[in-house]
């Protein structure tokens, strides 16, 4: 065999060998989302505690010993689910408050909540009822979620013209009423039926009033 044809098919070996890292890889990453997907809907009216392996297992069509391939827990499952949740609507309020028109900022930060709660309806169900009972891992991942978009809110609050004279410590405080008031808007949101506009209008309307009300709050405060 020649140099240039040994070259050629240790080639192709590695790019078979590559090949089939990478579909692995990608079955794997499927029956993960898979997994966090099928939890989310036995979760539709209940607990992660009440919640077993074997039913999720079952539901996405794996056997109970695979599901150890991709979490180490029910916990750790739980943890992922909420991570999930929470980093999604992270990202849509930081693209939220990339529009530079501070009049508008409000308004299209309870738009994104809106959006993300209709979007992933299950998901922000599941962290309502886990936020403050439940499994203590998954209080602390999403306690810890609602610290970082207020740290990300605190940071774009030091970047206004209006508030540099804000200490460290108060733009905290006022980033941790907003994000306050977001979850308890989401919760809102979460009881209304999306159908009947007039009710979902009022909510959203008494949001934008909420937060409105914590900015005028700012605008008079002295550090």
């Amino acid at each position: 065999m020649s140099k240039v044809v040994h070259v050629r098919t240790l080639n192709r070996m590695s790019s078979d060998v590559e090949g089939a890292t990478g579909s692995r890889q990608a079955r794997k990453l499927r029956t993960r989302q898979a997994l966090l997907d099928g939890s989310l809907r036995l979760l539709a009216d209940r607990t992660l505690a009440s919640l077993s392996l074997r039913e999720v297992a079952r539901e996405v069509g794996i056997v109970p010993t695979a599901f150890y391939r991709h979490f180490a827990s029910m916990e750790d499952l739980g943890v992922a689910l909420a991570e999930e949740c929470m980093r999604t609507l992270r990202r849509g309020l930081r693209q939220a408050r990339g529009r530079r028109s501070t009049s508008d900022l409000i308004k299209s930060s309870v738009t994104t909540l809106l959006e993300q709660v209709r979007a992933h309806d299950a998901q922000f169900r599941y962290v309502s009822r886990e936020r403050y009972g439940g499994v203590p891992d998954v209080r602390r991942a999403i306690a810890t979620e609602l610290k970082l978009i207020s740290s990300e809110l605190a940071t774009d609050f030091a970047r206004m013209p209006a508030l540099t004279a804000f200490s460290a410590d108060d733009l905290r405080m006022a980033a941790d009423l907003m994000v306050a008031a977001m979850m308890s808007i989401v919760l809102a949101l979460l009881e209304v039926d999306p159908h009947q506009a007039d009710d979902e209008r009022e909510v959203v309307e008494s949001a934008e009033k909420q937060l409105r009300l914590i900015a005028l709050g700012m605008a008079v405060w002295r550090s």
